[in-house]
């Protein structure tokens, strides 16, 4: 008994001490983050979790307590993100760290929003901050703006010559993959006696650095394919780009608002994954959808924001498509169905009714830029742009039928001459 008590003693004295080590560390760091006037929120995954589990206690939190209800996750990381066009790089602040006391790690890395350019300026932007002291690491993530208007990081890479045994690496937050997000409002409340920013709307936040995952253009090979195969420069060229980054704002601004997660597929994808842009010659867009995250209201949004319906195939339980028309580009929307290891979406001959099916392997989606817009793509992109296209993906094809010329096209049967009133509808 006396010796479970002296367990139970030590136990309780440890975690206190511990506690208290801990915001110590993050009370030094953010004097030091005030002091240096760094724009930062609070963006540690375990931290805002408890924070929105207990969303009534935080509102009435209002009176400092000397407790650790928040920072205290049991973890020895506390995240923090930096909004870095807010702040002009200070060297003074890793000096003053320092002089604190505190251990650094300082990891840079290359300006994604120079890679487009064909001159580079080989200058590297700093990315993570690693803050030690007492064994608890703060870590500070960059948010770096990008021009389609949100919040990018990079990856976390050690060099050759970095302590590996700096941080508890694999449990950092940030850093595993570069991550894109919406800019957050955020709100300054008293955390753990502490005043501290948090985003506004946490639950959003968190789903947001589930689903973070971005992947960069490969600038380097679609300038050398643009070698090889010039763009178009005609004035119906551009105007067709001009049309298209319209139409693609237009379509992203419409699911937005209904919740509908979509991504970019075929001819689309392939411009993104090959060439950094769209196909001029492709004559449309396409995207795709899970069919899980259909909502019949979807016809009368794009009707409202000026699309008109071109055609409608299939029903929700097999092969549906839509069509829609905005000046003369055509937006293809694909639904996508689950079986098994893999995935399909299908299509439909209008004047035989013949149905086809075009079969992916399972995918997840990541975020991307395309025409100054944070749009999804397939993760494995280059596995779905080789289902699609086959292994010659990269080479400019176009003469294209779409019922015979995909690598990953098959028939499907034939609907119903009785149904065809309802599943085959062309306006």
């Amino acid at each position: 008994s006396l010796s479970v008590s002296l367990s139970v003693s030590l136990t309780v004295s440890l975690t206190v001490s511990l506690s208290v080590s801990l915001i110590q560390t993050v009370k030094k760091f953010l004097a030091l983050a005030q002091r240096f006037r760094l724009p930062l929120f609070l963006a540690d995954t375990a931290a805002l979790t408890l924070l929105s589990q207990d969303a009534l206690r935080q509102r009435d939190r209002l009176v400092r307590e000397p407790h650790c209800s928040f920072l205290c996750t049991g973890r020895p990381i506390t995240s923090f993100a930096l909004h870095a066009n807010l702040w002009k790089y200070d060297p003074g602040l890793l000096l003053a760290a320092q002089q604190k006391g505190f251990d650094l790690l300082e990891l840079r890395g290359e300006d994604p929003r120079l890679a487009s350019l064909d001159t580079l300026s080989g200058e590297e932007i700093p990315l993570h901050f690693l803050f030690r002291l007492h064994g608890h690491v703060v870590q500070v993530v960059f948010l770096y703006e990008r021009s389609g208007n949100y919040l990018w990081h990079g990856a976390l890479r050690l060099k050759a010559n970095m302590d590996r045994n700096f941080a508890p690496f694999k449990l950092l937050d940030y850093g595993r993959h570069p991550g894109a997000y919406d800019r957050p409002e955020l709100v300054l409340t008293v955390l753990d006696g502490l005043d501290i920013r948090i985003p506004r709307n946490i639950s959003r936040f968190l789903n947001e650095q589930q689903h973070a995952h971005f992947l960069e253009c490969r600038y380097r090979d679609a300038r050398n394919f643009l070698q090889l195969y010039p763009d178009d420069s005609s004035p119906e060229a551009l105007d067709f780009r001009r049309k298209v980054k319209s139409l693609l704002h237009l379509a992203a601004r419409t699911l937005a608002r209904l919740d509908i997660p979509f991504w970019l597929s075929s001819g689309t994808c392939l411009g993104w994954f090959r060439q950094c842009s769209i196909i001029s010659y492709s004559r449309d867009v396409d995207i795709g959808i899970f069919v899980v995250d259909f909502n019949p209201d979807m016809v009368a949004a794009f009707r409202d924001a000026g699309l008109s319906l071109k055609h409608k195939f299939g029903k929700v339980e097999d092969s549906l498509e839509l069509s829609f028309l905005s000046d003369d580009v055509k937006l293809d929307v694909f639904f996508f169905y689950a079986d098994g290891n893999v995935v399909w979406n299908g299509g439909t001959q209008a004047k035989s009714g013949k149905k086809f099916k075009y079969i992916f392997p399972r995918f997840s989606l990541c975020w991307a830029e395309l025409l100054e817009l944070k749009v999804r793509v397939p993760c494995e992109t280059l596995d779905y742009v080789t289902a699609n296209y086959g292994d010659t993906w990269s080479i400019p094809l176009r003469t294209w039928d779409w019922k015979t010329s995909p690598s990953n096209v098959q028939e499907n049967g034939v609907w119903p001459p009785a149904e065809w009133a309802e599943l085959i509808q062309v306006y």
